[in-house]
């Protein structure tokens, strides 16, 4: 080892004795810091990942490394020491181990020098440092089998110029055969074969921040072996061909044979092999997480996943088809058996392909591929099918793909979260199997459903309330094995086992009034409680307490309290209503919310909800009210009741709407009235009638035409558009379930939120989105910039500028809106009917959530429309947030936490040109600054230092020239 040690000190001596090494630190951080800023356009971007910095590093170190290399044994022949070096104490394992660890330490030296980027990428953004180790380690491995290539190249020649183009060719084609270039000529299989050969394609998933088994094998392999072929070939250097040597020099090759294929045998036994991996980023967005482990636990019957991916398919999906096929390997393991997984590729199994067609309505995508000289449409497969008992799932290109626009004009496509998307569709399948049945029989403790009851007090028409809830909890308790126990509760007995008081202590639970204007009240509550839950389910059967009611609102309030279970979100949206424009033609009205019921049907029952008859089906889990306007009073009501019944509603309450100017065709805003504002204010809420305008916005895309050459030229220009706050991690509540997994979230013509803090003193009250510092409020409609009157942002800009509050949630303990005046009519002049005041509930659970937004827009596939023209797939995190409020509002906690484990805000801070202009012009100084640094520390230290006469070049030529040389 002193020996290995010495020729390394020696090599670098040599290294940094000449410009050599100061020429190769200068150019590897200048190509890098060019590629990172401007080839890749870092700030352009916008995302805090060193992403751009590895992009290129597979190229760059071909020849980086190979022009290292070249001069290691070309140079020694060449000089005709060689042979004196080889007649050295020293070993030809530590001579080339020597010279290997001096080229390895110089890379290393070299990507240390880049750590400036990183940091300043840590600055300005939430960065993720897995994956940053993992490239920088992925970085060394690579340089070390480009080591390996190249000091066996120059080994084979005494011409230094030979063994750099050698080199490069050597490296370059082990980087090539793994790349799209080459892989999109042959079948899916073959090319993960030749994926599994290239250093490039093993490069990208240690860089990602996956440490897997199988890659640290590859690396070793190649650099041993080209290592091992080195010392062959020095050793071959020595030998004379002589009848003599044969047995030594087929020994030698035999073992060297041996070696080498061991190393091959080694990759190839691990190539199926999956699982050894260390998942180095920081929410571990490559591992399953333990909610999908618990999911695929509670398996009753077998789960059948299948695969359905061409062979043929488009360039850009080809390398996702293995990670696909891996992610879904991991559900097959983690499921120990109860998941069956199966891959094909229809096009070569045609009776599964007519099964997929004609059964679950699976059939082949379009696309269409370049080439240089033509084009062609390939129709594909890439689809994921999840069956369970009689349910099944489909999940499409759209469902698992993500599309980035590059600055260079090219597009990224990645997965989105895969394990998301693939938990919360077997999650759905699950649920849609299991009955009531199933739930009980997965409890690991009784579940008690406890009745009570004043009998004395029941207002006449709930006389036969009582028997019709004993008979259907004796039905369910005779079928649940055990695990259901009922029992009834009479408060009016002085050996009661619970009090009034205790039950407004532990539920919050208060009597009923008989009438509006009654002095008495009653007592009828079911409450579901459990040891695995924290909290009980208080039931309350929507309409009459018939069986049927009864029975259904039991069985709701069982699903709610155990995970793995389908819920029901209720859903509201305005009637779609056509108008007409200037000239009498009909209008189809300009907002729909499809988008939205289909991101949410991914994961829940969706169920639209008709308030006009003034309740809320009981076995609605969560009710989502959008741009609320033109709502009666007996609307309202069936909200207030529904919150008041323990449920989550979440408003999209923005009190203005777009609509199409009917003389201009252009977009406008009109006021939204009679919403939910008069009830949101009694429970301490209030959206102001005015708008948020921010400096940081999202941009709004408009259409320009210019004249070039006489001809008219539409384009679309992006101007900024105040209106249209861009909330970034800065501005969201952290650590909030409902924030969670967003990288940012437009807010479109928003209102700013107020909250009475007297109001809400007992209840748990979260700001969710804020704007910034600088935004102000106005009351002008005007939504049409002005860029002549108003220069800097087409708008009057506000004096006042302070963050408005823009999304709230509040739990706790609600009073009804009605609690003084009574329920309201079912219409006009109608007096109140007995059913709907006996049953007002004037005080809510605890388990009562609300969530407020200020806009009423931000959810509109209008406005989708609008923001995919310049930001493609931004408006995806609206609708995630909408889903982080649903999943936080049913304690959906297994999909909240595979969601806020897929990733974290990974946006940059706003920067203005100058700052980013700072940012880059520090990095080049700092590595100049360090450039300089090692050079100054490195010749100190060489003058310091006694030489190593034994092994130098220039003392082996002394002593050749003197006759002192020998053995």
């Amino acid at each position: 080892m002193k020996e290995t040690l010495a020729i390394t000190r020696k090599e670098l001596r040599s290294y940094f004795g000449s410009p050599m090494a100061l020429i190769f630190l200068g150019a590897f951080l200048l190509a890098t810091l060019f590629a990172f800023f401007w080839v890749d356009s870092f700030f352009a971007r916008g995302i805090a990942d060193v992403r751009p910095l590895f992009r290129w590093m597979p190229v760059l170190l071909i020849f980086l490394v190979s022009a290292l290399t070249m001069r290691q044994w070309s140079g020694e022949q060449s000089a005709g020491t060689l042979e004196l070096l080889l007649t050295l104490p020293v070993s030809p394992i530590c001579l080339v181990l020597g010279k290997f660890l001096a080229v390895l330490a110089l890379v290393a030296i070299a990507l240390t020098l880049t750590l400036g980027l990183p940091l300043t990428v840590a600055i300005v953004g939430n960065l993720d440092w897995g994956p940053v180790w993992g490239g920088y380690l992925a970085s060394l491995l690579l340089a070390a089998a480009y080591a390996g290539i190249g000091l066996f190249t120059s080994s084979r020649t005494d011409n230094q110029i030979v063994a750099l183009i050698s080199g490069v060719l050597i490296c370059g084609a082990f980087y090539l055969v793994g790349s799209s270039g080459v892989t999109n000529f042959v079948g899916d299989r073959m090319a993960e074969i030749l994926r599994a050969i290239g250093s490039g394609s093993r490069f990208q998933s240690i860089e990602r921040g996956v440490i897997d088994l199988r890659d640290l094998i590859y690396y070793a392999t190649l650099t041993g072996l080209f290592l091992a072929l080195n010392v062959l070939s020095l050793e071959s250097k020595r030998w004379s061909y002589s009848d003599g040597t044969l047995k030594h020099r087929r020994r030698v090759a035999l073992t060297s044979g041996l070696v080498a294929v061991n190393l091959i045998a080694a990759n190839i036994w691990l190539f199926p092999v999956r699982g050894l991996r260390l998942d180095l980023t920081e929410y571990r967005e490559y591992s399953l997480s333990r909610p999908t482990i618990d999911i695929l636990d509670s398996l009753e019957e077998p789960l059948l996943i299948r695969g359905y991916f061409s062979e043929k398919t488009h360039p850009l999906l080809a390398p996702l088809v293995p990670t696909v096929r891996d992610m879904l390997r991991e559900y097959e393991i983690a499921s120990r058996g109860k998941v069956q997984l199966d891959v094909v590729d229809p096009v070569s199994e045609p009776d599964k392909e007519a099964e997929a067609n004609q059964v679950y309505g699976i059939r082949p995508t379009p696309f269409q591929v370049e080439g240089r000289y033509e084009s062609s449409i390939i129709n594909s497969y890439f689809d994921i099918l999840i069956r369970y008992g009689d349910q099944s799932s489909v999940l499409s290109f759209s469902d698992l793909i993500e599309i980035e626009g590059r600055p260079d004009g090219t597009v990224d496509v990645r997965l989105r979260n895969l394990e998301y998307d693939l938990t919360s569709s077997i999650k759905k399948t699950v649920s849609g199997f299991q009955s009531a049945d199933a739930v009980l029989a997965s409890m690991s403790t009784p579940v008690e459903l406890a009745l009570y009851i004043t009998p004395s007090t029941l207002p006449e028409w709930l006389v036969d309330a009582p028997v019709a809830i004993e008979a259907v909890a004796g039905d369910m308790v005779e079928r649940s094995n055990g695990n259901l126990e009922y029992r009834v509760v009479d408060l009016d007995q002085p050996d009661s086992l619970a009090t009034r008081q205790m039950l407004y202590d532990s539920y919050g639970l208060q009597p009923l009034a008989v009438s509006l204007f009654s002095d008495q009240s009653y007592y009828l509550y079911l409450v579901l409680s459990s040891n695995e839950t924290t909290s009980a389910q208080v039931i309350y059967p929507s309409g009459e307490f018939s069986e049927a009611e009864v029975r259904t609102a039991i069985e709701s309030a069982l699903k709610r309290m155990t995970s793995g279970f389908l819920q029901v979100v209720g859903i509201w949206t305005p009637p779609e209503e056509a108008s007409q424009d200037a000239f009498g033609q009909t209008q189809q009205s300009i907002s729909s919310w499809r988008q939205l019921r289909e991101t949410l049907g991914q994961d829940y029952e969706v169920r639209s909800v008709d308030l006009s008859l003034g309740q809320v089906d009981a076995d609605v889990d969560v009710l989502v009210v959008v741009a609320p306007q033109n709502l009666d009073d007996l609307a309202r009501y069936a909200v207030d009741q529904f919150l008041m019944r323990g449920g989550a509603v979440i408003v999209a309450a923005g009190n203005y709407g777009i609509t199409v100017d009917p003389y201009t065709g252009s977009l406008s805003l009109r006021p939204l009235e009679n919403g939910l504002a008069e009830l949101l204010a009694s429970y301490g809420i209030e959206v102001e009638q005015a708008l948020v305008m921010d400096p940081r916005n999202e941009p709004f895309p408009v259409p320009v035409v210019r004249d070039v050459g006489g001809v008219q030229i539409q384009e679309i220009r992006a101007i900024d558009y105040p209106f249209f706050v861009d909330v970034r991690s800065d501005g969201m509540a952290p650590g909030h379930p409902v924030a969670a997994n967003l990288s940012a979230v437009t807010m479109n013509w928003a209102s700013p939120i107020t909250v009475e803090e007297d109001a809400n003193t007992d209840r748990e009250v979260a700001a969710l989105l804020w704007s910034s510092p600088n935004s102000w409020k106005t009351t002008s409609t005007a939504v049409q910039p002005d860029f002549d009157l108003h220069p800097e942002f087409g708008f009057p800009a506000g004096s006042d500028r302070a963050s408005y509050t823009l999304a709230v949630a509040v739990q706790g303990v609600f009073e009804s809106a009605y609690r003084e005046s009574g329920a309201p009519a079912p219409t006009e002049g109608e007096e109140v009917s007995q059913q709907n005041q006996m049953a007002l509930i004037t005080t809510s659970a605890p388990t009562a959530r609300l969530v407020v937004f200020g806009s009423a827009e931000f959810l509109d596939d209008t406005v989708f429309q609008i923001s995919t023209s310049l930001s493609m797939d931004r408006y995806l995190n609206s609708l995630k947030v909408l889903q982080n409020a649903v999943a936080w509002s049913t304690e959906d906690t297994e999909l909240l936490e595979i969601q806020s484990g897929g990733s974290a805000s990974r946006l940059l801070a706003p920067l203005n040109e100058g700052q980013q202009s700072f940012l880059e012009g520090a990095n080049y100084v700092l590595a100049l600054l360090a450039l300089v640094a090692v050079g100054i520390v490195w010749n100190v230290r060489r003058r310091s230092e006694r030489p190593l006469e034994l092994v130098t070049s220039e003392a082996i030529e002394a002593k050749r020239v003197t006759g002192e040389g020998g053995q």
